[in-house]
């Protein structure tokens, strides 16, 4: 075994859904798996998309060659444009997922420059000292692969995301063959998606999904609306099937539904019989009971067009009574509100709605492999090390509590979350520091203006105690005021109903100024300082909040 340490550097991604990121490094030369992003929580107040902090990568920019795509979804691929702005290294992904980047980058600017390498199932190349075999696996999105990574000290296999399903729609099947050879072989370690650890059993595939679609497309006498993540190839390819079959024309509502099944389409995973689609603007022009409208916005997205629709608020997308809405997703943790903030208006539209609640056969299946499957998977690798990947701190627990109960099939479990550096040489793995990680708060996505955690902060204290303004109007030429101050107030709600509250806040700047000698007049700097903190007592001891407080001074 050749001396040297082989680390493995979660950037983002474990301990947290979304902004998937794995650097890989031997001696020199490190390769990213996956760059991407997450959706804020609602305390990030106007933040539109989070990535990783990429400090460490930028740190060691002259040592990083490749960024390698397990497959297109936005938390796998979401950061890539960050990551190719600080450092144009090549991009590999499968042609899919590629089709995904490009559009990305041509967003930000950045194709033009940029160097995309398509790899295939099955077909191995080679970055610097690595050899990397893309393994197929299925997901709820095509062309998906796991890696094994070829390195000096052992193989390392990343899963990706994926589940085992026997049956795909696009025939392209899970190659547990792959994965079988690598464990007769030996295998370093073995990195695994932990999403759906919580679930006994196995997920349904893909094909799960039809009779529910067939039942759906039977029974609906009116207008059918389907909403689905706009990756969800399989889905718009059944609904695309099923509205063929039952005689619907289709209408594409949503940039991201339009992109995606342009991509789809251009690619051949999706065929569409001539005539088939309508635009938008055509729906009216159909009898109710031959449309069939996909809809963008299945996480309850205040401007997607489900949600414009569910108030009546979209130009060609009308839902009336009677009209059947299926939400063929899952929820993502965060959403539930907005998500049925939505339903609750679909149903005031007297529509039928038809979402996730645990019937059979189901409206949708997970992307995600269950406890079962990810044992499958352990017990055909039978990996030295074994590593949860993807997902929140108790996920990552319970996967490791799940391998380290099958004895003989695992030799040791490593838990660790984003930023732990993990060591492996001749004489075992250990952890070996930490690495900077954290995140970056972007606003309006295509843009990129990064917000600041201050600016945040600031968000936030304006958002639960308002802002206070005292304006002063002070004579430039003998420095005495020249009326009373102004006291305005903006989402303050501390102030007593009385009057006597701001009068007594006027009279505190009065104070503050008669106090204050001709020298500290002249310096309107200090003076708005005094006026901050005496006002920022006055109000806090009377009404024990924190406004924003502004003091504006005019000089006349």
């Amino acid at each position: 075994m050749p001396s040297g340490k082989l680390q493995v550097i979660p950037l983002g991604g474990l301990g947290e859904f979304g902004m998937n990121c794995m650097a890989i490094r031997w001696q020199d030369d490190i390769i990213v798996i996956d760059a991407g992003m997450m959706f804020p929580e609602a305390e990030l107040l106007g933040v539109d998309i989070v990535v990783p902090d990429l400090s460490y990568l930028i740190e060691n920019r002259e040592h990083v060659r490749a960024v390698i795509l397990t497959h297109g979804h936005e938390d796998h691929i979401g950061a890539v444009p960050w990551l190719i702005s600080e450092m144009n290294i090549p991009i590999y992904g499968t042609e899919f997922t590629l089709a995904y980047v490009e559009d990305k980058l041509e967003e930000h600017g950045l194709l033009d420059d940029a160097e995309l390498n398509e790899i295939r199932a099955g077909e191995r190349f080679k970055v610097g000292p690595f050899t990397i075999h893309p393994i197929q696996v299925t997901h709820s999105l095509v062309d998906c692969v796991a890696l094994a990574i070829h390195t000096p000290l052992g193989v390392l296999i990343h899963t990706g995301d994926f589940k085992v399903d026997p049956t795909p729609t696009d025939n392209k099947l899970f190659d547990l063959h792959a994965f079988a050879e690598y464990g007769k072989e030996g295998v370093l370690a073995l990195l695994q998606d932990s999403t759906n650890v919580e679930r006994h059993g196995y997920t349904p595939s893909e094909r799960a999904v039809r009779p529910r679609f067939e039942e759906i497309f039977s029974q609906t006498r009116q207008r059918l609306f389907i909403s689905c993540f706009s990756s969800s190839i399989h889905r718009i390819k059944l609904a695309l099937e099923m509205a063929q079959q039952y005689g619907r024309k289709v209408a594409l509502v949503g940039r991201s539904m339009n992109e995606s099944t342009e991509i789809a389409q251009d690619l051949g995973y999706i065929d569409t019989p001539s005539g088939l689609l309508i635009n938008p603007g055509q729906i009216k022009d159909y009898p109710r009971d031959k449309v069939l409208v996909m809809i963008s916005g299945t996480q309850g997205e205040p401007m997607s067009g489900l949600s414009r629709a569910a108030v009546d608020n979209h130009k060609h997308a009308r839902i009336e009574g009677g009209d059947t809405v299926v939400l063929s997703s899952r929820i993502i943790p965060g959403n539930e509100k907005a998500i049925y903030r939505v339903i609750d208006h679909l149903f005031r539209r007297n529509a039928h709605v038809i979402y996730e609640d645990g019937s059979m056969p189901p409206v949708h299946v997970s992307g995600h492999a269950s406890q079962e499957e990810l044992k499958l998977i352990i017990n055909l690798v039978r990996p030295r090390y074994f590593i949860p990947i993807h997902g929140e701190y108790r996920q990552l627990k319970l996967h490791a509590e799940l391998a380290g109960s099958m004895r003989g099939a695992v030799g040791n479990v490593l838990l660790i979350e984003s930023g732990d550096i993990l060591e492996f040489d001749e004489l075992g793995a250990r952890k070996a520091g930490e690495a900077s990680v954290g995140r970056i708060c972007i606003d309006s996505g295509s843009s990129g203006d990064v917000v600041e955690e201050l600016i945040i902060r600031d968000r936030k204290h304006l958002s639960e105690d308002g802002f206070v303004l005292p304006i002063i109007a002070i004579n430039k030429l003998t420095g005495k005021i020249e009326s009373q101050p102004e006291i305005v107030m903006r989402g303050f709600a501390g102030a007593p109903s009385d009057n006597g509250f701001v009068e007594l806040a006027k009279q505190t700047v009065l104070a503050t100024l008669e106090h204050s000698s001709k020298e500290e007049m002249a310096d309107y700097g200090l003076i708005k300082e005094k006026i901050r903190q005496d006002l920022k007592r006055y109000i806090n001891k009377n009404t024990q909040r924190r406004p924003l407080i502004m003091p504006v001074i005019l000089e006349v």
